[in-house]
């Protein structure tokens, strides 16, 4: 069952997540069925990792080119991914936040803070 978590009200607005399900976003009226990075004004490829449920710091190199301020994690419905040390550490010098929850969480928190910070979120529509 997919959850309402926005409405897009207009332009600004475009990229603010309206339904997180399992294995389902929906963005800016299109629906997406692969995990995916979400920048504050597009949405980015298909988001493929190098070792499945574990995030390292190659499978952030998009993400991190945008500089962002935040960087949210969305780590599936029951928090399969997991997020290798060497994640936390780089972006801890780099001085970004790393936010890391349950995928539908993780959606709120991005619709949360956009337009007020320069974010990324890097979703796991699934486990």
């Amino acid at each position: 069952m997919s959850d309402v978590i926005g409405v897009v009200l207009g332009r600004e607005q475009a990229m603010r997540i309206q339904q997180c399900g399992f294995g389902k976003l929906v963005v800016g009226g299109e629906t997406y069925t692969d995990d995916l990075i979400i920048f504050g004004d597009r949405v980015g490829p298909k988001w493929c990792r190098q070792n499945g449920h574990l995030v390292q710091l190659g499978d952030l190199a998009e993400a991190l080119a945008d500089e962002p301020e935040a960087l949210i994690i969305g780590t599936g419905t029951q928090q399969s991914l997991k997020i290798a040390p060497e994640v936390v550490a780089h972006t801890m010098k780099a001085g970004i936040e790393l936010l890391a929850f349950d995928t539908r969480t993780a959606c709120q928190t991005f619709n949360r803070l956009l337009g007020k910070r320069r974010i990324v979120a890097l979703l796991h529509l699934t486990c």
